[in-house]
């Protein structure tokens, strides 16, 4: 198949783009070549930007992972507008050029996020679940709708409501990890908050399943069967790295540091991936322990 990924040198890309190249034609779209290069190598054909194309006709599934990283600068209001712009913007002109096309792609997979559902506190949710409105909500609201507007009968569209996703080399482990290494780790605010986690390897088998299973359509939790608790989240990480957990971070010095984006580490959703779990998709790391013990082996 022809594949076009957007966001393909983000964490999630960085892994899916080589993998898909084994097997199929894939074109990245990249405003920075020189970096794509540096961390996929040459293997993918490279463009510059959506201007270079004035249809999706020469594609059989487009990927949309395109997002400025959530989680990596305060919530100022011109950083607000910037989370959202990165990600409405790319897939408004897809979806432009998909409804341009003469022969459309088959498959128009778009990422989202947990965030969509807002803070839930225990409640388990799922893709039906009722959502708290809030900037996350409101970023994966239009996200989403912006997205549905490529469904056609030639084109089906699956969302794809990520999790945190864990995996060694990057994303949020990464930025984990340090504290936990110094011996200064430990759980956030109450620690009760609920965390959506996932490997990396299951969101690109979700992504592989998606593409190939003609019958997906509409929106898929992207995560583990098990959400945890921060708390166990925390645990689980300090024993797979031989260190303690002793020193939590409270939450109003989390909100000091960090402002309104100390949301997404003191409030949280337990979300289970219901759609998945029906199709009886099978995850390779379903608890956090065998995930953690993949990504630490002993």
């Amino acid at each position: 198949m022809k594949i076009l990924i957007t966001g393909g040198t983000g964490f999630i890309g960085q892994a899916l783009v080589p993998l898909l190249c084994t097997e199929h034609k894939v074109t990245v779209l990249t405003r920075s070549p020189n970096k794509a290069k540096a961390k996929l190598g040459e293997i993918p054909r490279l463009i510059l930007n959506l201007d270079q194309l004035k249809s999706l006709d020469k594609f059989d599934v487009v990927i949309n992972l395109a997002g400025e990283p959530i989680a990596e600068k305060p919530w100022t209001h011109k950083q607000k507008a910037k989370l959202c712009h990165s990600r409405w913007d790319v897939t408004a002109k897809l979806v432009e050029l998909c409804q341009k096309s003469d022969q459309p792609p088959h498959t128009f997979i778009s990422a989202s996020a947990v965030g969509y559902y807002g803070r839930q506190k225990a409640t388990p949710v799922d893709e039906n679940s009722v959502p708290h409105n809030e900037f996350t909500h409101h970023l994966c609201q239009e996200w989403e709708r912006l997205a549905l507007l490529a469904q056609t009968e030639r084109t089906r569209v699956c969302i794809m409501r990520i999790g945190v996703v864990l995996d060694s080399n990057g994303g949020a482990l990464q930025r984990m990890i340090t504290p936990f290494k110094l011996g200064l780790g430990g759980k956030i605010a109450s620690g009760q908050q609920g965390m959506s986690w996932i490997h990396r390897r299951d969101v690109i088998r979700i992504i592989q399943y998606l593409m190939k299973t003609s019958s997906c359509n509409g929106v898929y939790n992207t995560t583990s069967p098990n959400p945890v608790s921060n708390k166990l989240l925390t645990k689980t990480l300090a024993r797979s790295l031989h260190r303690p957990a002793l020193f939590p971070l409270p939450r109003f010095v989390a909100e000091k540091l960090f402002g309104e984006m100390a949301d997404i580490l003191t409030e949280g959703q337990y979300v289970v991936p219901q759609r998945l779990l029906d199709e009886d998709f099978k995850f390779s790391y379903p608890t956090i322990d065998s995930a953690m013990a993949q990504i630490f082996p002993r």
